[in-house]
């Protein structure tokens, strides 16, 4: 492989106002951080402290191995909706529970018992998705109301996935376990039925499909919660509890120690033969642009998450505003693919000969999206750009290796399609705070309108109202840029999470972990390409 050449410089105007700027996106990246730290009013908060028992998070911690990196996922969900708040009522990521991989789920039952609103199942989907398709073993850390009912008409009939997920992982031979720490009523009681391994809380846990009030209402029955749910009634009469843990140490505990008769551990790439990148990722602030109409060099990016710095790029002469090779990280292989530009018809089909070429070998991909879409006009329309476009669509659509996307900027138009965005199916995407993901950008939006309006008076034999248009067009930019940023995008649950660049090597090393834990399988064939 050959090694990439940094040309930045680091005294230059551009670099120091990339710098700044960055620097004022990652102090916003800072607070949203802390936003989804939330995990309820102190009043709640200090009702568990003083019961002796742990938080959501701290679950979490408890039960990772000591030393385990954790990638938290959508810790961003809800933000800017009516829901819960930000990260909504639960809290969700990877990291190694005696030495295996696992998905892990804390509910957070000091924010409204742990209640799922929209936002949270819309989280709660993705998760179980990750986890279906990386062969995750769940662990849930279950206290949860159930659905949220003033938000009934938007869960109920998607919500139902959940439990389906989790036992068609169950018949893939990817279990789930279960750990009830308290109150776990109607869906959330489903969480701990459908799973196939149980750990209730003595005195703690209580499952129910319907609490003693609603009890009372539908069958006149009177019935306390221990009788009618408690943990000693499910270890010992009903069978919903497999084991009934004396306290919710002892649950962690009895969680972990199952996982070491679950699956192989997992095994990481040797760290004593992986050579860092020969440039400080520190130096990323200065080269990326929170101005996304600023472009920058996705080589200096690369330069700087690889192994060594070494690329290995394929056809670097042909269609220069795609990047395309191979390289590694902490030793792992990949297929870079990286915008430097618009897209052009050569550039197309360049991305999709070096699609089938990592399909054919078994590489996955990594996908560095700032793209504001293909090239436009009569001349590119004559070539063939749509067809040219559609090639790499097709084998973006029908590829087999895992792929993980990060948007380093702009991520417009159908070229989020072709640079494998939401809609098809990464195995993991993440984004950078400066990033924006849009139809268009506000300013074309905005002038597109204006000129569909002068087009339409004209059409009517009316004046224009310029003045109109133009106030419109504030509006339209306004309203763009508020819905195309890197936080509604992830309130939205767009992506998995909107990271720090400086950590871009970090986060792609434990995906990449993920993804080769299990064989990658080739693409056995493609969509018709209109040649």
């Amino acid at each position: 492989m050959a090694r990439i050449a940094s040309r930045i410089n680091k005294q230059s105007d551009q670099y120091r106002q990339n710098y700044a700027a960055m620097e004022q996106k990652l102090a916003e990246l800072e607070r949203m951080k802390n936003e989804a730290l939330f995990q309820g009013e102190e009043k709640y908060i200090n009702r568990v402290r003083k019961a002796g028992r742990m938080l959501a998070r701290e679950r979490i911690e408890m039960i990772l191995d000591e030393g385990s990196p954790f990638l938290e996922l959508c810790p961003f969900a809800g933000w800017g909706t009516d829901g819960f708040g930000t990260g909504g009522t639960v809290v969700t990521g990877i990291g190694f529970v005696s030495k295996r991989l696992c998905m892990l789920n804390s509910n957070v039952g000091t924010i409204k018992g742990g209640a799922i609103d929209y936002a949270t199942l819309q989280k709660s989907m993705r998760i179980a998705e990750i986890a279906m398709e990386n062969r995750l073993p769940t662990i849930n850390m279950v206290e949860s109301a159930g659905a949220n009912l003033p938000d009934q008409a938007k869960i109920f009939n998607y919500g139902g996935a959940s439990f389906r997920e989790i036992t068609r992982r169950s018949k893939a031979g990817i279990p789930t376990i279960s750990i009830v720490f308290g109150s776990s009523t109607a869906g959330g009681a489903y969480i701990p039925g459908m799973s196939d391994y149980t750990i209730f809380i003595k005195n703690q846990a209580q499952v129910f499909l319907a609490g003693p009030p609603l009890v009372k209402m539908a069958t006149n029955e009177v019935v306390d919660e221990e009788t009618l749910g408690g943990a000693r009634m499910h270890a010992t009469v009903s069978g919903v509890a497999d084991y009934m843990a004396e306290n919710e140490t002892d649950g962690i505990r009895i969680a972990r120690d199952l996982m070491k008769h679950i699956g192989e551990p997992a095994t990481f790439y040797s760290g004593n033969t992986v050579q860092e990148p020969l440039y400080d990722p520190d130096e990323l602030l200065g080269i990326i642009s929170a101005d996304v109409r600023i472009t920058f060099d996705q080589r200096e990016l690369i330069a700087r998450i690889v192994d060594g710095s070494d690329f290995h790029e394929f056809k670097p002469d042909y269609g220069n505003t795609l990047i395309t090779g191979y390289a590694r990280i902490y030793g792992y292989e990949l297929g870079i693919i990286a915008n430097n530009g618009v897209l052009f018809s050569e550039a197309a089909n360049k991305g999709a000969q070096f699609i089938q070429l990592c399909n054919q070998n078994r590489t996955p991909l990594l996908f560095l999206q700032n793209i504001t879409g293909f090239m436009v006009g009569r001349k590119y329309e004559e070539e063939g750009i749509i067809k040219h476009g559609a090639k790499m669509i097709n084998a973006v659509s029908n590829s087999s290796v895992p792929a993980i996307t990060i948007i380093t900027g702009a991520s417009y138009g159908a070229g989020n399609y072709a640079m494998c965005g939401r809609a098809y199916r990464p195995r993991f995407l993440f984004t950078y705070p400066n990033s924006k993901i849009a139809v268009m950008g506000p300013e074309q939006m905005a002038g597109v309108m204006q000129t569909i309006g002068r087009q339409a008076a004209e059409k009517a034999g009316i004046p224009y109202d310029e003045e109109q248009g133009k106030a419109v067009a504030a509006h339209m930019i306004a309203e763009a840029e508020k819905q195309s940023n890197a936080w509604y995008a992830s309130g939205q649950v767009w992506d998995d999470g909107v990271i720090d660049p400086r950590e871009t090597r970090r986060y792609l090393a434990l995906c990449l972990q993920v993804i080769y834990q299990n064989p990658t399988e080739a693409a056995i064939g493609y969509g018709v390409f209109r040649m």
